[in-house]
């Protein structure tokens, strides 16, 4: 250190990362754990339990990683806390989980969380996201539908189709 460098101060524990790093970690518990009630149909390769362990696996390394850097104090400075893209988020899963419910089918239901989701990360063109929600999700279902023969929840507009 040369007498021209400013002196870091010593970094401390990030206590909000550690109760992250612990949120993931019991997540990918209950994930591991609610897949051990799956009813294993397939004869042979991966069943329905895969996909579970394999997010949690997911979820334990980020929060292996997040615990690490929490430790160390490497985590960014959080902004201040606006509560509004949380909200528009948590409208779109409750318009999502709606729509669905009412028999308004995928396309109209994951336009829904497209558009509140974009305009929760600052997007203001409403009308525009919109036609985009509505054309990718219409080919997401057709994917599904038509190529996957997965069945998604239909409604009108997936009737039309």
């Amino acid at each position: 250190m040369t007498s021209g460098d400013p002196v870091q101060p010593p970094r401390r524990v990030d206590r909000a990362g550690l109760v992250i790093a612990a949120s993931l970690a019991v997540l990918a518990v209950v994930l591991v754990w609610d897949a051990r009630g799956l009813q294993s149909a397939a004869m042979y390769g991966m069943g329905p339990k895969a996909m579970p362990v394999v997010v949690a696996c997911g979820l334990a390394l980020l929060a292996i990683g997040n615990f690490i850097d929490a430790l160390r104090g490497n985590l960014p400075a959080r902004e201040s806390a606006d509560p509004v893209p949380v909200v528009l988020i948590l409208v779109g899963l409750a318009l999502l989980i709606a729509i669905i419910g009412f028999g308004g089918g995928f396309i109209l239901a994951t336009s829904a969380l497209f558009v509140t989701t974009s305009a929760a990360f600052g997007r203001r063109a409403i009308l525009i996201d919109a036609i985009i929600a509505l054309v990718m999700s219409t080919l997401i279902y057709l994917a599904f539908d038509r190529l996957l023969t997965l069945s998604l929840p239909a409604g009108p507009l997936e009737r039309l189709l």
